[in-house]
């Protein structure tokens, strides 16, 4: 007899390692012991090693009921070293010649290749200097239930763990990561962790979802889904169709290269998901019927209601323990080079996250598809409002060429500048500053008209028209995109899937109870009261007040640095200084606000997300819509304000010569130019407009994701063998290095801001929505690459509309038109011009205005200390000078009294006021109203869907009933049949075994 040799060292450790965690039969994989056998029989080939790496074993990979959860063995190798081989016996290093990173698509699927990975949890981890194992064992025992998880290391040359000094802070968060997933087991999920990546410390579990867990919580999301019914869209005849064929062939070169953007002409039907009607959906491919985003947001959706013992909140409360640092679906995969398969995120970088693509549309279903319905809604709504910016750029730039044409025949600025009139104006500051000439403001005067004119008043109106049609048209464009992405009939599905409280609101309810010791009662019933919520309310109240109280603070020293630097270059031995002193005093102020407003947004947003915080919102939704209330209107206020100033406040309280109004007894109120405050208006808003974009939004939104990746990048380094540097990093890695989402409340906020610099003050800056589209063409760009290449993939939210943003809007909207009317009244000449025209002027000209605008002062009723100290600086003694008032001359009984043409000017502005606001809400109203929320076509095809959908079911049960009764015929003529060919009941004769089957059955 032939003598067995005996086994190798590489057999026994083959036998060792391989043996517990790949069993042939399918008993072991719930914990059941395995029966002896030869070793052959218990050993896989190590070509089939690396599929069974790390993976819940059954027989072809199927997913596992939650109830069949219980052992399950889970094994990841990532050292040759610690299996206890040599490097000289080869047997094992030539069965992973081939990558195995490549079978799992480096990291987008688990490591046998076939389950996809639609969530990554990741940890810390602190391991000894002896630790030197990466490859460990997830094992959980059955007879001792789930919650028993056991984490050991596989058998190799290091030996045991160092038993050292233990971290109990690190103890305790492994035992309640060790607990928590061991609860996603039980859910259903499986799970696969990796802690030999290039990222010291940091461990990667990789989540699947297998088809009975998606379509579990696909029923219970109440998700719709395509079925295999399809029905043809109506598509438009005659004219209408001639002209969408002409439109589509012109509009081809601005189509992104992007499959499905067209129009289709069919759609299927789609319905909420259930597992009872599975034969009525399209099941013809299950891996693509759940794609990656409705993969993750189940995923996500298990996470959030999984607990454990010691954070009974899911993984938000895991997350803000420390115990996860971070949790996140993958992207797709790479989106540069060239040998990059084609993905959704490869082509949505090429046709829309770059500049080049600047000029096309945006590939919004794609975007849906990828990001969900929420970021898709708000890349929707930005490509709406920078389209409907086009007409309005376009109309401002005709209203200011029509400024810029017609300079040179307005009157009121050639008296200005004819220096014939030789009009003597009283000076601007006490003592230092002398008499002036009024010819000496020209340039200010004709720089004004580009944007006083009477076009602007059909501009303000014009414009909150524009702002009541973008709002109608983007209530239609969503309403479209509504029924393209089965979002109809949502809003019960909204409340039912957002309800649910958040872990902070949990956690306080859980704390009242322990406080009141309801023992006998239940939790659930509790909840918080404007009691519990009380010193957040107040909280809220006092940094609201403290907060909008340093915005005027800091708006009031500005007043005060203009104030005393116009004093001083008054005085300034330069000759250019003092010629140049309003326009060097207003750009400095302008620019020292820009910098205050930016720093002031960063920590203004930090304070609403604490305020927000403490006040513990019961729901998501609540929180969110509460803190951008809060956000909104700090940010509102902080940017606004100098703006206000400079149109509502400034030059109105200054007195008049020899009675002037007095800061801290020295500081003389400043005045508006000669030309009026609407050019000084213009300024500041273009500065803070521009500045902002160009800072906050683009350069912040650039360089600060730049810096805080390349310090990330630094902080991870560590010394790494050559075989280490020359692998490819998995996906979850590259992931994790990037910046986490933080949602759309920044984006959001930066175009709600400028919405009111285009619409609020569009009266004195008609070239605002021009420089509005310029930046959001770049905008649409930037933000596209920041969530393609720069940022994680968020969770995909469902949702019909952009929330309370649109009443925002709706408020700013509302709010333009009446700041426009007094913008228009009394911050610009233009009543002023119509009442001197129609009441004043001789032959219905504007000859003679300035003069009328202009008071008259004797200067030796100057209050002592305040003349000018060089009285005879323009060469001759002035005796009378001028300033811009309607107060009676010093020879009237009454001197220097408000005159009766001021009362006429004011009875006319406030009568604009009052029949503009009214006239333009009307039309804003009108235009509401005439103008469907639904477009009729798809009012059409969502009652064509219900139809559908009740003819469906009601074949559906006409076919189940024609089965009931066509079965039931069967069988009674089975029965029948059997009582044909059966011997009488009292007669039975013997015969074969068939007949007596058949007598038994007919009985």
């Amino acid at each position: 007899m032939k003598e067995t040799p005996p086994p190798s060292q590489e057999d026994i450790a083959q036998q060792t390692t391989l043996k517990p965690l790949l069993p042939k039969d399918a008993g072991a994989v719930h914990g059941e012991a395995t029966p002896p056998g030869p070793a052959d029989e218990s050993l896989t080939s190590l070509e089939e090693a690396p599929s069974y790496e790390a993976m819940r074993v059954n027989e072809k990979y199927s997913s596992l009921p939650a109830e069949a959860d219980r052992g399950v063995h889970i094994i990841n190798i990532r050292a040759i070293d610690d299996l206890g081989y040599l490097q000289s016996e080869g047997t094992l290093l030539n069965s992973l010649a081939v990558d195995p990173d490549a079978n799992c698509k480096y990291g987008l699927y688990f490591r046998d290749g076939q389950r996809k990975v639609d969530y990554i949890l990741v940890y810390n981890y602190k391991r000894t200097s002896s630790h030197n194992i990466l490859a460990r064992v997830l094992h959980v025992d059955p007879s001792l239930g789930a919650q028993n998880l056991k984490q050991e290391p596989l058998p190799g040359k290091d030996g045991p763990l160092d038993t050292g000094e233990i971290d109990h802070h690190e103890d305790d968060k492994r035992s309640r990561r060790e607990e928590y997933e061991s609860n996603l087991l039980e859910a259903g999920l499986e799970l696969e962790k990796d802690e030999g990546t290039k990222i010291h410390g940091i461990g990667f579990v990789k989540i699947h979802a297998p088809w009975n867990v998606l379509c579990r919580e696909a029923e219970f999301l109440k998700l719709k889904m395509p079925t295999k019914k399809m029905y043809q869209i109506n598509q438009s005849r005659g004219l209408l169709k001639k002209i969408n064929s002409v439109l589509q062939k012109m509009t081809e070169p601005i189509q992104p290269r992007v499959a499905g953007n067209r129009s289709q002409s069919m759609k299927r039907l789609s319905f909420t998901f259930s597992r009872e009607k599975q034969h009525l959906f399209d099941l013809s491919d299950k891996d693509s019927f759940f794609d990656s985003k409705t993969r993750s947001t189940i995923v996500y959706e298990i996470l959030k209601r999984t607990t454990c013992s010691k954070a009974s909140m899911g993984i938000t409360s895991l997350l803000a323990n420390g115990v996860y640092t971070a949790a996140y679906p993958l992207h797709d995969g790479d989106f540069e080079g060239e040998d990059v398969e084609v993905n959704d995120r490869k082509i949505l970088c090429e046709e829309w996250a770059t500049y080049g693509a600047f000029y096309k549309y945006q590939p919004i279903h794609l975007i849906r598809k990828y990001f969900g319905e929420k970021v898709g809604l708000y890349f929707a709504w930005l490509g709406v409002y920078t389209q409907m910016l086009i007409p309005a750029s376009i109309v401002g730039i005709i209203v200011f060429l029509y400024g810029c044409f017609t300079v040179d025949e307005n009157t009121p600025s050639m008296e200005m500048c004819d220096q014939r009139n030789n009009i003597t104006m009283c000076p601007l500051c006490d003592r230092t500053c002398s008499y002036w000439k009024l010819s000496s403001a020209c340039a200010t005067a004709r720089a004004s008209h580009f944007f006083d004119n009477p076009a602007t008043v059909f501009f303000s109106v014009f414009m909150a028209l524009w702002a009541a049609m973008f709002m109608e048209h983007w209530k239609r464009k969503q309403m479209r995109l509504n029924y393209k992405w089965d979002l109809t009939g949502f809003e019960e599905e909204e409340e039912t899937v957002k309800a649910h409280p958040r872990a902070e609101y949990e956690a306080k309810v859980l704390k009242k109870s322990l406080r009141k010791d309801c023992r006998h009662k239940e939790i659930d019933k509790e909840k918080l009261t404007w009691k519990d919520r009380l010193p957040a309310y107040l909280t809220n109240l006092v940094s609201f007040i403290f907060m909008i109280g340093l915005t005027f603070a800091i708006v009031f020293a500005v007043i005060i640095y203009r104030i005393s630097t116009a004093a001083a270059l008054a005085i300034s031995s330069s000759p250019s200084g003092r010629s140049n002193v309003r326009v060097t005093v207003t750009a400095t102020a302008v620019i020292i606000n820009l910098v205050v407003i930016i720093i002031l947004d960063e920590l203004y947003g930090s304070i609403a997300r604490w305020l927000t915080q403490i006040e513990v919102p019961k729901t998501d939704k609540n929180f969110e819509e509460r803190l951008i209330f809060k956000a909104f209107l700090l940010k509102f206020v902080n940017a606004y304000t100098p703006i206000f100033y400079v149109a509502f406040f400034k030059g109105r309280f200054v007195g008049r010569p020899g009675d002037y109004v007095y800061i801290f007894g020295s500081f003389r109120m400043e005045e508006c130019a000669p030309g009026g405050c609407l050019m000084e208006l213009c300024i500041q808003l273009s500065i803070i407009m521009l500045g902002k974009q160009l800072i906050q939004n683009n350069l912040f939104e650039i360089g600060i994701p730049k810096m805080k990746k390349f310090f990330r990048y630094l902080k991870q380094q560590r010394p790494i063998d050559h075989e280490e540097s020359t692998k490819k990093k998995q996906r979850y890695e590259v992931d994790y290095n990037l910046e986490p989402f933080a949602g759309l409340t920044p984006e959001y906020m930066e175009m709600i801001i400028q919405f009111g610099f285009v619409t609020l003050f569009v009266a004195s800056f008609p070239l605002a929505p021009l420089f509005a589209l310029l930046n959001n063409i770049i905008e649409i760009r930037l933000d596209a690459k920041k969530f393609v290449t720069e940022l994680r993939r968020p969770v995909a939210v469902r949702a019909k509309d952009i929330g309370i943003w649109y009443n925002i809007l709706r408020g700013i909207g509302k709010l333009a038109v009446i700041i426009n009317a007094f913008v228009i009244s009394f911050t610009s000449d233009f009543i002023p011009r119509l009442v001197y025209r129609y009441m004043y002027s001789s032959n219905g000209s504007m000859h003679g205005f300035v003069n009328h605008t202009l008071s008259y002062f004797n200067v030796s009723d100057f209050q002592a200390g305040t003349a000018p100290n060089d009285p005879m600086e323009l060469g001759y003694e002035v005796q009378i000078c001028r300033y811009k008032d309607y107060r009676e001359p010093p020879w009237s009984e009454n001197k220097y009294e408000i005159s009766k043409d001021f009362w006429a000017v004011l009875a006319a502005r406030l009568a604009f006021v009052i029949v503009f606001q009214n006239l333009v809400m009307f039309m804003s109203d009108f235009v509401d109203w005439i103008i469907p929320d639904i477009p009729k076509d798809i009012s059409q095809q969502i009652h064509k869907e219900k139809v559908l959908l009740v003819e469906l079911f009601m074949k559906e049960e006409q076919g189940k009933q024609q089965m009931l009764e066509t079965t039931k015929e069967k069988d009674n003529l089975q029965g029948d049949n059997c009582n044909n060919h059966s011997p009488p009941f009292p007669r039975p004769q013997r015969g074969s075994a068939a007949s007596r089957r058949s007598y038994h059955v007919a009985i």
